[in-house]
């Protein structure tokens, strides 16, 4: 078994969490091709992402609370045993009714991986040094995003987008020998809670009590949305209406992971030297400036890649800073219910996201326009919930919070 607070634990912690941008950065390049073979629009291949990110967020309200109770360990055996067979459900696809099945369901599974994974982060570590962690996994798992369009074109040029789905099934047959000899429980029995709907529901009616759990939350779901509008659109923007190919989409997708990454390592390495409110307010003007220049170019009529690549890669920077700071603030004060403040904080940022990205599909024009107004207004929405709720207030004490009893 591992140490607990060992590198190679951090290691598998962040491969957890890498779950999540796996399994929806790895097709995008597929997603033009997908719709050809499958018969259909855009639209409804782009329903496949939001679907995920649906299926990923209503599981989080269960897969959070479930191992407060039994301990994170089985919720993430029995969560990637589920990822494994949806993984190879999507690969068989004969049509897009089945692939929105199995992307439901992949999701569904997939969710135990990023939410237990920083739920174990809060277990192990104390609120201050949470967040220098989470930075650093944050860092570590940008190499998914990164390559994963990379490999993902490559797969298809290879064998087809079916492919994709099938090397996702082979990273969680994986994991599983790995969670179930290596990984020990960091859930303490004395830490565990009640899993009563009503326990739950109390549970999470105090956490959006609190306004600097509500704030941080939304900071990052709308941050998040952000990325997520991109996630969206960019193969349909780059790929179908500015022309590049495939493998110049990944190199493009790759130089963008690269802003999330430098992003990350700043969080990392300032997080004690400047504080999470410092770093959030810078990661969020950097979201918001970074989104209202791409709309600018894109309303402006300015249609070439480096508009719509070289402003996303400033605003990964600032959302790479965001999302570990806004997760440590929201998590701090709940240390008694990490799993279900880690579940309300994910079900939150991918509800915001897919209906971000739904809209982005919905009101597609052919052009760059709507997925840079998207894009532009999730900016400006992390940095009004950052002033406007997150944002410590002169004479205000942290207090930890109290959850209700089993």
């Amino acid at each position: 078994m591992l140490r607990l607070t060992s590198p190679a634990m951090v290691a598998v912690l962040a491969a957890l969490t890498a779950l999540g941008p796996l399994a929806t950065d790895m097709y995008l390049p597929a997603m033009p091709a997908m719709a050809d073979a499958l018969g259909t629009g855009p639209d409804q291949v782009q329903l496949t992402l939001s679907l995920y990110m649906a299926g990923f967020a209503l599981a989080q309200l269960v897969c959070g609370p479930v191992s407060d109770r039994v301990g994170r360990k089985p919720v993430l055996l029995a969560g990637f045993g589920l990822f494994l067979f949806a993984s190879l459900l999507c690969a068989l696809a004969p049509s897009i009714e089945v692939l929105l099945v199995g992307r439901f369901l992949q999701a569904f599974g997939g969710a135990a991986g990023p939410v237990l994974g920083r739920a174990a982060v809060r277990d192990i570590h104390g609120p201050l040094e949470a967040g220098r962690v989470l930075s650093y996994m944050a860092s570590t798992m940008a190499l998914a995003p990164a390559l994963a369009p990379i490999v993902g074109a490559g797969l298809l040029l290879a064998f087809g987008w079916p492919s994709v789905f099938l090397l996702l099934a082979g990273y969680a047959a994986v994991m599983l020998p790995i969670l179930a000899f290596l990984m020990p429980e960091p859930l303490p029995r004395e830490r565990r809670q009640s899993t009563h709907p009503a326990v739950i529901l109390r549970t999470f009616r105090q956490l959006l009590g609190q306004r600097a759990f509500v704030g941080h939350t939304l900071a990052n779901a709308t941050g998040f949305a952000g990325l997520f509008a991109f996630l969206s659109g960019s193969s349909f923007v780059l790929i179908e209406f500015m022309g590049l190919s495939p493998f110049q989409y990944g190199v493009g997708f790759t130089l963008i992971v690269a802003g999330f990454f430098s992003g990350s390592l700043v969080s990392g390495r300032y997080s004690h030297r400047l504080g999470r409110d410092r770093l959030l307010q810078l990661a969020t003007l950097l979201c918001a400036l970074a989104g209202s220049t791409m709309a600018g170019l894109a309303l402006a009529g300015v249609y070439a890649p480096w508009a719509v690549i070289g402003p996303h890669i400033v605003f990964l920077v600032g959302f790479g800073i965001l999302m570990p700071q806004s997760m440590a603030g929201a998590l701090a004060p709940n240390p008694h219910c990490a799993g279900s403040a880690s579940s309300l904080f994910g079900f939150l940022q991918m509800t915001i996201a897919a209906l971000g990205g739904a809209l982005v599909g919905q009101f597609h024009d052919g052009t760059s326009r709507t997925m840079a107004v998207a894009i532009a207004l999730s900016g400006l929405l992390a940095l009004a919930s950052y002033w406007g709720l997150a944002r410590p207030r002169p004479l205000e004490t942290a207090a930890v919070a109290r959850c209700p009893a089993r």
